[in-house]
């Protein structure tokens, strides 16, 4: 029995709401003796992190992913969650100093932002043997690197060349972070690179290589492009465009690119071919996009077959619904 292994940050989102404007409590000329609070209307913690909502995708169509990464202590109920969505977790390393990674936000009436980013456990990510993870469930049919800890991305990358694993390159947030060098060495060799389009330019521009070389260096590179769908390139064949899901009601995108790559990697476990892989990460992403939280929402097998029916079509819904795990 093979998996997939998904690597990558675990967080918790702490999202406050604030009446009023942040802009009225700063006095500009003073602003290097700042000392502010503010009276918040609303609090909601809500799970995230990109590995986590990878598979908690995953878990949603009825496969078991088996999610690696590094958490705290407090990490207890955020488990027990994800285990009841089919989520392997036996091998997510618990710290024994540091807390779960955590994101702290308010939002005034604005949409200004006073946010902070706590890394927290995740640092110990690169403290992670792969090896022992593929060995205890069975083998790995692809290991995806997402964003994390950059000394634990390179660590992972560096392991799947040596092991001959095939692996997934879904650098995301660490594009914009990460100098030229760390780029290379996380997309060179991959089976699959994710990537959204701005991504796709500053992989381009930091690393050096045109675009035509970053596909000679990757077997399938996937470019997610919002609401105009994804695009999927091979070196060696005509590209394939999809369109995103049709008529969807957008509330809050956190978490859209972390769902296209749950249904996207489901369809590849399945045998499915790209095209059907795009549209099924499509119509997974648009449940995300309606809801605010990048857990929230649960599939039932009839409504999202019709769903995929109605974006791309009966032969689409039939290929992808005879795969699907998902109750009624």
């Amino acid at each position: 029995m093979s998996s997939l292994l998904i690597a990558g940050s675990i967080a918790t989102d702490h999202l406050m709401s604030f009446a009023g404007k942040f802009s009225d409590s700063l006095v500009v000329d003073q602003l290097d003796k700042l000392s502010v609070s503010f009276l918040v209307d609303d609090l909601e913690v809500r799970r995230g992190g990109c590995a986590a909502n990878i598979c908690f995708g995953l878990g949603s169509l009825g496969l078991r992913p088996v999610l690696v990464g590094a958490v705290g202590e407090d990490f207890v109920d955020y488990r027990a969650w994800l285990q009841r969505h089919n989520v392997d977790c036996d091998s997510v390393h618990v710290s024994e100093t540091k807390h779960t990674a955590r994101f702290v936000c308010t939002t005034d009436s604005t949409m200004a932002q006073f946010a902070s980013f706590y890394p927290g456990a995740m640092s110990e990510a690169r403290d992670i043997e792969l090896e022992p993870i593929v060995q205890r469930v069975g083998g790995a049919d692809y290991v995806l690197i997402g964003p994390d800890d950059p000394d634990g991305m390179l660590r992972h990358t560096q392991e799947c060349r040596q092991r001959g694993y095939r692996f997934i390159s879904d650098p995301s947030q660490q594009v914009a972070f990460g100098d030229g060098e760390l780029i290379r060495q996380l997309v060179d060799g991959a089976h699959l690179l994710f990537s959204n389009a701005y991504e796709a330019a500053l992989i381009e521009q930091k690393t050096g290589w045109s675009h035509d070389e970053v596909l000679a260096r990757v077997g399938t590179w996937v470019i997610t492009q919002g609401a105009d769908g994804v695009r999927v390139e091979t070196a060696d064949a005509e590209p394939i465009v999809v369109g995103a899901v049709p008529d969807v009601a957008a509330v809050e995108p956190t978490g859209v690119g972390d769902a296209f790559r749950a249904g996207y990697l489901a369809a590849l476990t399945w045998g499915l071919g790209t095209e059907r892989a795009a549209q099924l990460g499509c119509v997974l992403a648009a449940y995300v996009v309606e809801r605010v939280g990048t857990q929230e929402y649960t599939l039932s097998r009839d409504a999202f077959v019709a769903r995929i029916e109605a974006a791309y079509g009966p032969d689409a819904a039939a290929e992808i619904g005879k795969c699907l795990q998902v109750g009624r």
